[in-house]
């Protein structure tokens, strides 16, 4: 039998190592085997979108089909770097949760809001009511703003695991099982595609009570809908658990959970407490009952949910706090939503194959700009000026303030430490009686497909001989200031050494590379000092990033605008990222001169 075309290979390998990912990530986002590490869940009947392939077995199929294309081509190297690089940080999150019910680092430092409405009806009777015209227009607000519903199982595993959850995530819940949740709520949530929280006590199923309530058959309706998660709310919704017997506690606990299991068929995971009261004896006991998860609510103690005491008491927001969105947009929560940074990569891989992007965000309260994406390079200018002059007529998108240099002469353009940039790729030594004063500074190294940030030597590393021993392709090099984040952790107090004012509040300017591998620089908009700055950026994503020219020289361009709100003083110096299908780089008349 002849062996398949070496092209046909090539794309039955690029096919392969997709559905390795196309099996991973639905499990990731919506698996809850992962928190099963305390509780047995009960086997599911749920379809499947709650309840997803068979990992182990579907997985090892795709891998060792990987692997049997792989050694046709004579790559199997390649199918371990893929795995490892792009897939095996996610894997060892998943695999790796905290203990429950803890709640993971990483998802602590993310901003999800989780919203809390009660009944849904054509009039309002009461002041937490919510008319039907205005849920729909809450949802033309959640389209609008580009905020993306989460299920519950989604949103327990970014809490165990710290897996990062869309770029703007928002989970949306229904407390006490009313009938406007079945007869207004759920249309308007198929006709959106949005997922949803249900929580109902079974003991007023069915029932008119002053309001009607959701009975057994239209709840079934709605829980065989992957769009919608069923919750205990117990079985007659006592005011305050806290001040029940431990024998009417647990009942309340446990019989709610196998009543609705055995009418809907599915397994019940999760607990909303009545009124949102619970103290540890109770969330032990709810624990005890087999429940992974908790919602409560508090009116004045507010909190997304990372910031929560623990899985057992996941914190909300009130209905109206979302609804805010509309007359005061930058005090709703939403203003804030963030699903958590992504996780570092492994292999040191890089991406200068992204658009050029600017994202605005305030982190650790630290107001930030930051530019991502494109291809990074440095412009080093005949004399000073200020960035948009620099880069007007080359194809870089944007840039900002690069290295220091010397403030001998006022058109001076001699850098403090090496320098080296591609428009010209001359390499400018620096001063012998300065550079020993540079030593263990990070030496920013780039190539057309890498970036490194090492530790100077003024002895290895001032000579042009000396930086391609360390980047045989490198096409820029220059002395930063100082390492703001290093390998994922951003720096304390005793890395900065005798840094001249890195514990000053100034403006100040960074580039470095994301966790996903795209270049990224940017701007403090406000005075803030180094290491809270690295605090910030770690939170912001980088997995490395150092310190520019700050201060007076603190500057940030994007398409040809200043995006600080002064007037920067002169540089000579730029770190640039130009569009991922940039031909040249710069303008004939921008050289550099020793």
């Amino acid at each position: 039998m002849r062996q398949p075309h070496q092209e046909y290979k090539k794309l039955l390998f690029s096919c392969l190592a997709s559905r390795v990912f196309k099996i991973f990530i639905p499990i990731v986002l919506y698996s809850p085997l992962l928190v099963t590490s305390t509780v047995q869940a009960t086997p599911s009947t749920e379809n499947s979108c709650q309840n997803p392939l068979n990992f182990d077995v579907e997985l090892s199929n795709v891998v060792s089909d990987l692997f049997q294309v792989a050694s046709w081509l004579n790559e199997p190297k390649t199918v371990v770097a893929t795995i490892s690089q792009s897939l095996g940080p996610q894997m060892a999150a998943y695999f790796n949760p905290s203990v429950s019910p803890n709640i993971n680092e990483r998802a602590k430092l993310a901003r999800v809001p989780v919203f809390m409405y009660h009944d849904v009806l054509a009039v309002k009777e009461v002041f937490f009511d919510v008319t039907y015209q205005d849920f729909a227009q809450h949802l033309r607000l959640i389209k609008e703003k580009g905020l993306t519903p989460i299920s519950f199982d989604q949103l327990v595993t970014h809490l165990r695991t710290g897996l990062p959850l869309p770029e703007k995530p928002i989970m949306l819940t229904f407390d006490d099982g009313y009938g406007g949740h079945y007869e207004y709520v759920y249309p308007l949530l198929k006709k959106y595609g949005y997922p949803a929280v249900f929580s109902v006590y079974t003991h007023n199923m069915g029932k008119n009570t002053g309001r009607s309530h959701v009975n057994w058959q239209q709840l079934k309706e709605m829980a065989a809908d992957p769009l919608i998660t069923i919750a205990s709310h117990s079985i007659t919704h006592p005011r305050d658990l806290r001040e029940l017997s431990d024998a009417r506690l647990q009942l309340e606990l446990t019989k709610s959970k196998k009543i609705l299991e055995a009418q809907l068929g599915i397994p019940i995971r999760y607990f909303t407490y009545p009124e949102g009261k619970y103290d540890q004896r109770v969330a032990k006991a709810v624990q005890e009952a087999g429940y992974q998860a908790a919602l409560t609510m508090s009116d004045t103690d507010e909190r997304y949910a990372g910031q929560s005491d623990s899985m057992l008491a996941i914190s909300r927001f009130g209905q109206s706090r979302l609804a805010q969105a509309l007359t005061q947009p930058d005090v709703s929560p939403i203003a804030q939503a963030w699903g958590g940074a992504k996780l570092p990569s492994w292999g040191g891989i890089f991406d200068f194959s992204a658009d050029v992007e600017v994202t605005k965000t305030t982190l650790e309260d630290i107001p930030l700009t930051l530019i991502s994406g494109g291809k990074p390079v440095t412009i080093h200018a005949k004399s000073r000026s200020q960035v948009a002059e620099i880069i007007a007529g080359t194809q870089a998108v944007a840039a900002v303030d690069g290295g220091f240099f010397s403030l001998r002469y006022l058109n001076s353009n001699v850098m403090i430490g090496p320098v080296l940039s591609q428009i010209n790729n001359q390499f400018i030594p620096g001063n012998k009686g300065e550079i020993p004063k540079l030593a263990g500074r990070p030496l920013v190294l780039i190539s057309p497909q890498a970036v490194k940030f090492i530790s100077f030597d003024p002895f290895k590393h001032n000579t042009l001989a000396g930086i391609q021993a360390e980047m045989p392709n490198v096409t820029d090099a220059f002395v930063a200031a100082a390492w703001l984040v290093k390998d994922n952790q951003p720096q304390l107090t005793q890395n900065f050494a005798n840094l001249y004012g890195f514990d000053a509040l100034r403006h100040r300017a960074f580039w470095g590379i994301d966790r996903v591998g795209k270049p990224t620089i940017g701007v403090s908009n406000e005075p803030v000092d180094s290491i809270s700055l690295g605090a910030a950026l770690g939170l912001a994503g980088l997995r490395d990033a150092v310190m520019l020219d700050s201060g007076a020289s603190t500057s940030l361009v994007y398409k040809g605008d200043s995006l600080v709100g002064y007037t920067p003083r002169p540089v000579p110096h730029v770190v640039a990222l130009m569009p991922p299908n940039a031909t040249t780089i710069l303008a004939p008349c921008t050289v550099a001169q020793k």
